[in-house]
């Protein structure tokens, strides 16, 4: 009886164990999905084991967009600051990449995407500029193309597809614009068009928003740049007509469309062969992947003989699941005109296309860490059947992918511009879909200067929005 229930217990930690991180936090999910902000902090506050362990910054991420939610937009940026430093002092830690190799990568301490890092700085620039604070607002944005290469410097044999954002230059152009500072506008609008002609249009099909078309030209005009106005009313086919900036203000609007995706986990399966002389070759041929290993002096005696006996290898790694948006097409009316909202980040695809390219440069050390642990298992396993019997139960367990990711992050990012009057202005917000009634919110901006006003708004679902 004692032995059945002990199965029992190991039984139900394997479950758990099996788990996604989705999983493990379906109630803070299920809290944000519908809106329920308030909630979310709450569970957030239950759960400050995550603020200390291995979890951290996770946990910090997600306190920076419930707070951004909830309108606290200083104890957002408190909270992103956290999650910013410790991206930064993260370092390997020799210890922890050693028990990788015999457990999982889930045991060492969460280390975000390339693009969840740079994300870090668009909310504290929203934040920022909730809080008209322009000037700081500028220096996150700044911050993100600094940092988009510092990431990119790690990896000088395969490089990521991202490595210029777009959606950043796009904004620090709107930033400078905001402030009249048009000839640095002009330069910022500049860069982002190049990046999304050429990045981001080949790496994942986005190309500029014609808002930004219409932005470049203007302030070319405006900085008195003839020649280079001329060339993009070659290139637009269109020409551009002058005319005065709104007396009353404009408003700049993002619209954060929906959630990006969560990670499961997925396998792929390779065959040994020796090619003899200490070389051994990982091969999967519906993939056309092959990875050689030479084990000469690197490696033990002990290594080679366990190794040489593996004749499949299974390797899980994380694999994105797609979140469908709520809405596909978002407009904004107001005083008797439609102004569309166009997509300007797409961060579903930057998140699919960024894990594949990590996946081909970490598949090496995936298969390395498996051929070990098979390893060990037939070492354990000439000892004694049992011992082997355990090993093998304890590879099942440990051979998991990390499926830790920041899940509170928007599949796409849109924007529109449009002016102003003076005082109160109502704004309907009109989202729609093939597969959904249209939703439509009424929204407020009051406006008493030329000063350019900065919203976002994010929907949930089709029927939890914010």
């Amino acid at each position: 009886m004692k032995f059945r229930f002990c199965i029992v217990l190991f039984l139900c930690w394997i479950v758990s164990s099996c788990a996604t991180w989705y999983q493990r936090t379906a109630a803070f999910q299920d809290a944000v999905s519908k809106g329920e902000f308030e909630q979310a902090e709450k569970l957030l506050q239950k759960d400050k084991k995550q603020a200390r362990d291995k979890n951290k910054i996770l946990y910090y991420l997600n306190q920076g967009y419930v707070e951004f939610m909830l309108g606290h937009y200083e104890k957002s940026n408190q909270a992103f600051e956290i999650a910013e430093q410790l991206t930064e002092d993260q370092q390997r830690n020799l210890l922890t990449e050693a028990a990788v190799l015999i457990s999982n990568p889930e045991i060492r301490p969460y280390r975000p995407e390339d693009f969840e890092v740079i994300m870090i700085n668009f909310y504290k620039a929203l934040n920022y500029l909730q809080l008209n604070n322009m000037e700081d607002a500028l220096v996150e944005v700044r911050k993100i193309n600094i940092r988009l290469q510092q990431l990119n410097d790690k990896y000088p044999d395969h490089k990521n597809r991202y490595q210029r954002d777009a959606f950043a230059q796009l904004l620090m152009g709107l930033i400078y614009d905001a402030a009249g500072d048009y000839n640095n506008a002009f330069i910022a609008y500049r860069n982002a068009y190049n990046t999304y002609q050429t990045d981001y249009l080949k790496n994942f099909g986005l190309a500029a928003p014609e808002q930004l078309k219409k932005d470049l030209l203007r302030t070319a005009y405006q900085s008195g740049l003839t020649q280079e106005l001329a060339g993009y009313e070659k290139e637009f086919q269109q020409k551009y007509t002058p005319a005065p900036l709104p007396a009353n203000g404009q408003l700049v609007f993002f619209w954060l469309n929906g959630f990006g995706p969560v990670k499961a986990e997925w396998g792929i399966t390779f065959t040994k062969i020796d090619k003899g002389d200490g070389v051994i070759v990982f091969h999967n041929e519906e993939l056309g992947l092959t990875f050689p290993f030479f084990w000469g002096n690197g490696y033990s005696e002990n290594d080679r003989n366990t190794l040489a006996n593996i004749d499949v290898v299974r390797v899980v790694f994380p694999k994105y699941v797609e979140r469908p948006r709520p809405f596909t097409q978002g407009v904004i009316s107001y005083d008797g005109k439609n102004y569309t909202l166009q997509m300007a980040e797409d961060i579903n695809q930057i998140a699919f296309k960024t894990l594949h390219d990590r996946m081909l440069r970490e598949l090496s050390n995936s298969l390395l860490r498996v051929g070990i642990k098979q390893g060990l298992k037939y070492a354990a396993s000439k000892q004694n059947e049992w011992l082997g019997l355990a090993v093998s139960l304890t590879n099942a367990i440990t051979e998991k992918a990390d499926t830790r990711n920041w899940q509170t992050l928007p599949y796409s990012v849109y924007y529109a511009r449009l002016p102003l009057s003076s005082g109160e202005n109502r704004i309907d917000l009109r989202f729609s879909s093939d597969k959904a009634a249209p939703l439509i919110q009424p929204i407020t901006v009051e406006s008493h200067s030329r000063k350019t006003h900065f919203r976002v708004f994010q929907t949930m679902d089709i029927q939890n929005n914010h």
